[in-house]
């Protein structure tokens, strides 16, 4: 079993920061790219940012220059430092790893349960 928790969402005015972060648990052998996706009520999903496990990221033209992701490869956790935040940024953020469980050493894609984040103007 392998679940993914996030935390850190909320209520924030626009300019302001906020920093999501996801940990994944249970019989994980290895984590390999984690990333944040976030969603609209009756959008698509979109990619935010991703990180490999070896630190290359990318990021969704929209959130360039404000939001920062990182990841601590021990504890299973990857990071979404949000900065400038503008009202457009408001949606449900879910955190995504590819996962290779043990004993099997299969790799899944897992997704965590989402949280809100709302930015007022």
């Amino acid at each position: 079993q392998v679940k993914l928790v996030e935390s850190g969402g909320g209520l924030v005015q626009a300019g302001g920061s906020l920093r999501l972060s996801c940990a994944a648990s249970g019989s994980i052998a290895r984590t390999d790219a984690m990333g944040w996706y976030r969603q609209v009520s009756g959008k698509q999903r979109e990619l935010v940012a991703r990180i490999t496990s070896g630190g290359d990221t990318n990021y969704a033209d929209s959130v360039k220059g404000r939001f920062s992701i990182s990841r601590d490869n021990a504890k299973n956790t990857v990071y979404l430092q949000m900065s400038s935040l503008k009202p457009e940024d408001t949606a449900v953020y879910c955190c995504n790893a590819d996962i290779i469980r043990t004993p099997t050493m299969h790799r899944s894609a897992y997704w965590g349960q989402g949280t809100q984040v709302t930015v007022s103007s």
